[in-house]
This record gives structure tokens, sequence and C-alpha cells, in this order.
């Protein structure tokens, strides 16, 4: 055969496996509104930077009719590219041949581009959109997700790694991306469950949809396991290229800063006035992140899933970096199960990649009542004290009003290796709020005031010395566990001026084998 038709031979089997399971399949995966494997690597990427692998990979398995039935890359299209200029390894599932179910080969692709990944240290980006293990396969297919998720393990905390689900993701396929960072799912055409409806309603008797049981929003506000929902696939693959902005190639690396023309001194008078006089009236804490950050631009990260704290990613004069602020708006900004749970995930992912965090202040204290304790809030609260006491990179906290009780260790406090605590002037910071500090440090006196309003005058007397000796930011500054207090519009220079001093900072911790986190 000559040197052109053996070229005419490639360039037709390039064709053919380009086409996955057929345009048929093609035109029914579009009718479901969804992108195929192609498409959305080719939005993904910059524009003719994908470097395929294993195109010509097809399965090994002759048993129920698989023998008479291959396709071409097998399921799954694999490669590297680039975001901005910079490389990421990506497999893409392909829902077109046999449903995008795993086969042992499907699998090995997979292994492959995540070994290349850690050897040359860049990000993980895999798109699920797979009904599940290929039957057909056995054992052969079960073990070949085991090795997938030997592999998220081993990346976990050394590249970034990034799911996308837009289609299905059921059974044992759940668990990759349950082991990578963060999960992005597309409305109504996504879904991730361990077992399906008809499990379900066999073992429990629930009667509930795909949707329902494992739907986008479900995961995105019920379960917290989707750290984005988006409107659609396109919107789902934007979110991953803004993600990657903040992010290092590698934990040996520091994320990217960018050229910054939003003066560094730029005073947000407004800030003066945001925190109500009233100590129980609610605020919105992310005006005050939008108006500190560069550009007012703030990528909100598990918007949907406990609200009471705000996590996600911003930069000061072009540095990135992660916030975490507690919520006035929702709950008055407590701390529980699973803020404590979304918080200390995300400051350990943040830890892990070496990206500054910023934290800001104005909690109650953590809920009571018997739904929290029996559910572990002791355990759950523990995650976030251990994730910022653990954590090494550089970490600004500023309290704008209320620091009470345990609460106010947590987060970010001083005793956590805080780098730089600052306070508004307005703040609170105590064992706990003043009335009931008073009712209980005068209980026996007020109790035997029998008069009704003489009883309220010297509650609010005594309420009215408690917070003028206690309840003030300077008795914290007397002891140095707040380095100053700052005038509020002026936080965005002082937090700046912070991060600036903290650039060469190394904090180690013991040499251990790992910490047994309170899991």
């Amino acid at each position: 055969m000559a040197i052109q038709d053996k070229i005419k031979e490639l360039m037709a089997l390039r064709e053919q496996a380009r086409l996955g399971g057929g345009e048929k399949r093609i035109a029914s995966q579009h009718k479901k509104g969804k992108l195929t494997a192609r498409e959305r690597i080719d939005l993904l990427l910059d524009e003719g930077s994908f470097e395929e692998f294993d195109m010509f990979v097809s399965h090994r398995s002759i048993d129920f009719g698989l023998d008479k039935e291959a396709y071409l890359s097998d399921g799954v299209v694999t490669g590297y590219g680039t975001i901005d200029g910079r490389l990421v390894y990506v497999f893409s599932q392909d829902f077109t041949v046999f449903g995008g179910s795993l086969s042992e080969m499907y699998a090995q692709k997979i292994c492959k581009i995540m070994d290349k990944a850690m050897k040359v240290g860049a990000p993980i980006i895999g798109i699920n959109d797979s009904g599940g293990a290929r039957i057909q396969e056995g054992v052969k297919s079960l073990g070949g997700y085991a090795d997938i998720f030997q592999r998220n393990i081993m990346a976990s905390g050394v590249v970034p790694q990034i799911s996308a689900v837009f289609g299905p993701c059921a059974g044992g396929a759940v668990y990759s991306p349950a082991l990578t960072d963060i999960i992005i799912m597309s409305k109504e055409t996504s879904y991730m469950f361990v077992t399906g409806p008809k499990v379900v309603k066999t073992v429990t008797g629930e009667v509930v949809d795909e949707e329902q049981l494992g739907g986008a929003m479900v995961h995105g506000s019920k379960s917290g396991i989707s750290h984005f929902v988006a409107d659609s696939e396109e919107e789902g693959i934007s979110l991953i290229r803004k993600l990657l902005s903040y992010l290092p190639q590698n934990n040996l690396e520091d994320p990217p800063i960018l050229n910054c023309t939003d003066p560094i001194d730029r005073l947000e008078d407004h800030l003066n006035e945001i925190v109500p006089e009233n100590p129980s009236k609610p605020y919105d804490v992310k005006e005050v992140i939008h108006a500190v950050v560069d550009y007012n631009e703030f990528l909100e990260v598990g918007r949907h899933f406990a609200p009471n704290i705000v996590t996600g990613f911003s930069r000061f004069n072009g540095m990135s970096v992660g916030i975490v602020a507690n919520q006035p708006n929702y709950l008055a900004g407590v701390l529980d199960i699973n803020s404590s749970r979304k918080a200390a995930r995300f400051v350990r992912f943040c830890d892990a990649f070496n990206v500054p965090i910023v934290t800001f202040v104005d909690v109650p204290g953590f809920l009571p009542g018997t739904a929290q304790e029996y559910g572990g809030i002791i355990i759950h609260g523990a995650k976030l004290l251990f994730a910022y006491g653990e954590a090494t990179v550089p970490k600004v906290t500023i309290i704008l009003r209320k620091a009470y009780g345990g609460a106010y260790d947590v987060m970010s406090s001083k005793h956590l290796r805080g780098d730089i605590n600052y306070s508004w002037p307005g703040a609170e910071i105590a064992v706990m709020g003043p009335k009931g500090a008073i009712e209980i440090l005068y209980s026996k006196e007020y109790k035997d005031i029998t008069d009704l309003e003489e009883r309220m005058k010297f509650l609010q007397k005594k309420e009215d010395e408690y917070k003028h000796k206690f309840a003030t930011p300077y008795v914290a500054a007397k002891y140095g566990f707040i380095d100053d207090v700052i005038e509020p519009r002026n936080t965005r220079f002082r937090v700046i001026r912070a991060l600036e001093s903290l650039k060469t900072k190394k904090d180690v911790n013991p040499p251990k084998k790992h910490s047994n986190i309170p899991l």
C-alpha cells in the first residue's frame, strides 16, 4: 500500500473515531440538550490546543455480542491542551458509545492521562456523562473504576482536580467526582446517585425520579456535593476556565498574579455605615466582599449550600485569594454542621494549592439544638477548627461585628496561627452576647427584682457595662489577639498591605504520615 493510501486510511479512521457512536446517537445527544464529548473539549480548551491520546483504542471483550460491536476511542476522549495558555489534562466521556459505560480499556485511557498530569504537574479535568460500569465486562469494569479512584486519591492536593457532570453519573461512577476538588453540574441534564430510583423504590418504598434523587439543585443545595450549578453546559465549561485562573498548576507553584489597575487605596465610604446599629439586624456580607476585592469580582463556591457561610475566590491587587465569610443575612451567620463542613473543605483546598485565605467574621456562635448535637456538630465544627489551624498559607482575618464564644476561636483567630487579624471598631469579641452573659452573671440579682420595669433597667445598665468592658475589640487588641482596629472604608488597602507582607511567609507543621482530621 502506497504511503498516500496509508494516509487516507489514517484520515478515515480519525473521522470514524470522531463520530463516536454515529450520527444518530449524536443527534439524540443534541436533542436532550447535551453536547458531545468532543464539542465539550473544543469549548473548554484554547482553540487548536487539544492533543488527543488513544483515539484508536477499542474494547477487548467478546462476551454478550461485544465481539460484533466496537467503536474507536471506546467511549471516552482523552488528551491534553491549554486553558489561557496553561497546560491541562482532560477526559470527556462519550454517551454516544455504549451509553458512556466504562470498560477496562476506557479506564486505562483515563488512568494514562491522570498519570501524565501527575508527572508534569498539571490540573486534571473530567467531564462525566456515563451510564456506569459496562455490565458485559463484569469485574474488569469495576477494577477500572478502582484504578481511577486510586489515582484521584494520589493526585489529591498535588494537582487541582475538577469534575463536570453533564449527564448521568451513577453507582460506583460517583466516587471519582466525589474524590476531586470541585464538582460542577448542569441543570436538568445531569444527576448523581449511588442507587437509582428503581432500587430506592424496591428497598425503601420511596417514589422519586432521577432529578429529585440526585439532580443538580439537589446536590447544589441539599447535600453540598455540587459546588456549582450551571444553567447550561456552556456556562459550566466557562466556570471551569474561570476557576482555574485562580489556581496554580500544582501544589509546588503559586497561583498566577494578574496585572491590576484597581487602586489599592480605593476607599469604600459606605462600609463605614454597612453594619446596622442594632446588633440583631442582618446585612449582606457579600456587599463587603464585592466592595473590597479587585474590580468587585467574586466567584462564589457552593452558593446554594449552607448559605450562612460564604466561600469563594477573588483577587486583591492581582493576588488570588480564597474568601470565607459568615453571612448575617442567613441564620444570623451562625455556624452549624453544613456550614462547618463547607468552609473546612474550602479552607483545606486553598491551603493545598497555596491560595491565601481572607476571612470576614460576624458569627454569634454555633447553632444550638438536639438536631445539631445528634448530627455531630462537635465533630463537624472541629473540622473547620482543624482546617484553619493546619493551614500554612497566609491568613488574614477581619472581624466585622460579632465574634462570640468558640466560634471566635474557630474563625481563623490569632490562636489558630492567624497571621494578621484586624477588627472593625464596632466589633464585639466576647465569650457570649451581652444579654446572655448578664443573665448568667447576675441571675440572682435580677430575679430578686420583682418590679418588671426596674428589672429591665437593671439588665440594660449591666448590659451597657458589659459591652463597654468586654464586648469591644480593644480588650482583644490589648492582649495582641487583634493586630489593629481599622476603619471599615480602608479595609481593601489594609488587606492588600497584609497580603503583600505575607508573600514570603513560611509555616511548618510537624513531620508525620498524615493528620487524623475529625471526619
